[in-house]
C-alpha cells in the first residue's frame, strides 16, 4: 500500500467520528497498538528532540524499505507516533522524503493540538524523514 493510499486511509477514519473525544480515543488505542520499540532502542540517541513527552524511534532497513518501531511515555503522543509509523513503516526512503504530509491537516490534527504537541508532531516527522535521507543515501 502506497503512502498516499495509507494517509486516505487514515482521513477516512478519522472521518468517521463525531468530534474531537472520539478522536483523541481513536489515536490512544492506536497507541495501544503500536508495534513496541525493543528496550535496548529505548536509549537518549533515539529519543526525539523538541517533544515534551519521551518519543522513541527505531528505524531498521529491510528489503529497501524502512521499518519503524516507536513508544511513548504519552497516551496522546503514542496515537500520534503511532499514526506516523502507520504511514511511513515498511516504504521506501524516497517515497518517505517525497510524502506530501498535508493528511495531518485534512484530519485537523495540528489544530487540536496544544502547540507544544503540535511542535513534537513536525519533530517526529522532521526524525523519521531524516531517518529516509539517511537510508536514502546508503541506497545511492
Amino acid at each position: 500500500m502506497s503512502i498516499e493510499d495509507i494517509q486516505n486511509e487514515i482521513i477516512d477514519e478519522f472521518s468517521m467520528f463525531e468530534d474531537w473525544e472520539e478522536r483523541y480515543q481513536y489515536m490512544i488505542d492506536l497507541g495501544k497498538d503500536l508495534p513496541l520499540i525493543d528496550n535496548q532502542y529505548k536509549n537518549d540517541s533515539n529519543i526525539i528532540k523538541g517533544c515534551q513527552s519521551k518519543v522513541w524511534v527505531h528505524a531498521e532497513m529491510k528489503d529497501d524499505k524502512i521499518e519503524f518501531t516507536a513508544d511513548s511515555d504519552a497516551i496522546i503522543t503514542k496515537g500520534i507516533v503511532a499514526i506516523l509509523i502507520r504511514t511511513f513503516s515498511n516504504q521506501h526512503p524516497k517515497d518517505i522524503i517525497d510524502a506530501n504530509m498535508d493528511f495531518i491537516d485534512k484530519i485537523g490534527l495540528k489544530e487540536h493540538l496544544s502547540p507544544t504537541r503540535a511542535n513534537g508532531l513536525v519533530s517526529m516527522v522532521k526524525q523519521l524523514k531524516m531517518y529516509a535521507i539517511a537510508y536514502q543515501t546508503q541506497l545511492n
